[in-house]
C-alpha cells in the first residue's frame, strides 16, 4: 500500500471529480434499532451504493460545510481521495459543547486500513482547538458502522439534536468526549 497523505482541503478543491475514484458501497445485513430503552440488533438488509445524484449532493454539503466555517478534510493514495471527513462550526447542545462530525468514510475497497480512525482523529484535533467539549454524531445504525464508532470510543449522545434526529431517525446519536 502506497502513502496515504492526509490534508485539509479548500472550498474550490471539492469538485464531483474529486470523487471519480470513491466508492462508497455498503452491504448492509444487521442494524441497531432502539426498542422500549433497549438497543436491538436486528435483521436488516439492504445495499447502500452512492450514485451520480449522492455526490452531486454530497458535493454541495462539504462546500457549504467550509462556507460555514467547518472543516473538511481528505485522506489521499496516489492523489486519489481515498476517504473524506467533516466537522460543521455551529456548537449546539444545553452547554454549547457539542460540534457535529457531519460525514466520515472510507472508499469500500480501502477499509480497514485505518484510513477512517486517522480521519476521526483529525477531526477530534481541530475540534479541540475549537474549544469543542464533545463531537456529536449522527451515525449509520449499521453493524459495522456502530462497531467502528465504539472501537472510537463514541457512546450514546447523552442530548440528541433533535433536528439531526428528524433527518435521519435510523441513525444511532453518538457523541465522543474530547477532554
Amino acid at each position: 500500500m502506497n502513502a496515504v497523505i492526509y490534508k485539509e482541503l479548500i472550498k474550490n478543491e471539492i469538485e464531483l471529480s474529486l470523487f471519480s475514484n470513491f466508492n462508497r458501497y455498503q452491504e448492509v445485513k444487521k442494524c441497531w434499532r432502539k426498542e422500549n430503552e433497549e438497543w436491538v440488533l436486528k435483521d436488516i438488509m439492504f445495499i447502500e451504493k452512492w450514485g451520480s445524484e449522492e455526490y452531486k449532493y454530497l458535493v454541495e454539503c462539504l462546500k457549504n460545510t467550509i462556507e460555514t466555517g467547518g472543516t473538511v478534510y481528505g485522506a489521499f493514495e496516489n492523489k486519489k481521495l481515498v476517504g473524506f471527513a467533516s466537522l460543521e462550526k455551529q456548537f449546539f447542545g444545553s452547554k454549547k459543547e457539542y460540534l457535529q462530525l457531519s460525514s466520515i468514510h472510507t472508499s469500500y475497497d480501502k477499509r480497514g486500513k485505518g484510513i477512517g480512525k486517522k480521519l476521526f482523529a483529525l477531526v477530534c484535533e481541530k475540534a479541540k482547538e475549537m474549544s469543542a467539549k464533545k463531537l456529536y454524531i449522527s451515525a449509520h445504525s449499521s453493524q459495522e458502522t456502530q462497531s467502528f464508532y465504539k472501537s472510537m470510543g463514541c457512546v450514546e449522545a447523552v442530548e440528541y439534536n433533535e433536528s439531526l434526529v428528524d433527518k435521519e431517525p435510523y441513525d444511532c446519536q453518538l457523541e465522543y468526549r474530547l477532554f
